[in-house]
């Protein structure tokens, strides 16, 4: 069964869609099946996916409140080799929606149930704000990647996310966890994010991917050419360390399950 990564903090610019689009590009290009579901009505993902948010015939508005299967409201063919389920500005409309309806909070959860199995990853691109949406993704998802700046106030964001997090699973999902912090748009020469992720691995241990995602224009460019960096320069640091990041998510991957395995086997 696909695991199902939500990626998020409320703090905006961050990072989330390009680590979102990225990522999930990195891991097609391993062979992985992947999915990605644009949950923000911004619709960044989906045209850095090189999918036109206004001609799609179908979004997450679909899926959440008109209740159509996963395969009636997917992209197949993306720049990035992942299957997307889209969003643009439908989807604001799909928070007050589903103000009126039952089990407003489980609609996703429910809805992927069905193609869990399809895929190997499915990452969900949240909005940058605790809203029905966002909390629709983390009733859905088994755990959170938090992408952030090694910056004061970032350090403030993620004190609130961690709680946050604590809370909907107390909620909604019990068996929700932090998946990993990313440090993203880093500068080894600024003393400040050098000392922001001290404490951040001081505090979360292994928690702290150990790729970091440098400040790099090629990433920045890439999204204005509806692609991921890696097919829109391959040689750029910030493709290159996403693939990275892909890598390291793999082996820890491989490395729970063989715990898991061996756990099992003492028992």
């Amino acid at each position: 069964m696909g695991k199902v990564i939500a990626i998020a903090n409320q703090k905006g610019g961050v990072g989330k869609t390009t680590t979102c689009i990225n990522l999930a590009a990195s891991m097609a290009a391993t062979q992985r099946k992947v999915l990605v579901i644009d949950l923000d009505p911004q619709g960044n993902a989906t045209m850095a996916s090189g999918v036109d948010k206004y001609q799609v015939a179908s979004t997450a508005y679909d899926l959440l409140v008109d209740e159509l299967p996963v395969e009636q409201v997917l992209e197949r063919e993306t720049s990035g080799g992942y299957h997307l389920i889209a969003a643009n500005g439908d989807v604001t409309a799909a928070e007050i929606r589903l103000m009126e309806v039952f089990a407003r909070e489980v609609r996703l959860r429910t809805a992927l149930a069905t193609v869990r199995d399809q895929y190997d990853y499915i990452f969900i691109d949240c909005p940058p704000s605790l809203n029905l949406l966002t909390v629709n993704a983390m009733s859905a998802a088994d755990s959170v990647l938090v992408p952030m700046q090694c910056e004061y106030f970032a350090l403030e964001g993620l004190t609130a996310l961690v709680d946050t997090i604590s809370k909907l699973a107390a909620v909604v999902n019990p068996n929700l966890k932090i998946e990993g912090i990313l440090r993203t748009m880093f500068d080894h020469r600024n003393r400040l994010s050098n000392e922001v992720s001290d404490q951040l691995k001081g505090h979360f241990g292994d928690k702290v991917y150990r790729t970091v995602i440098p400040r790099n224009v090629r990433l920045a460019e890439a999204p204005s050419f509806g692609s991921p960096a890696m097919y829109y320069d391959k040689t750029s640091l910030g493709a290159k360390a996403y693939l990275a990041l892909a890598g390291e998510m793999l082996r820890r991957s491989e490395h729970q399950a063989i715990a898991t395995d061996n756990a099992e086997h003492t028992v």
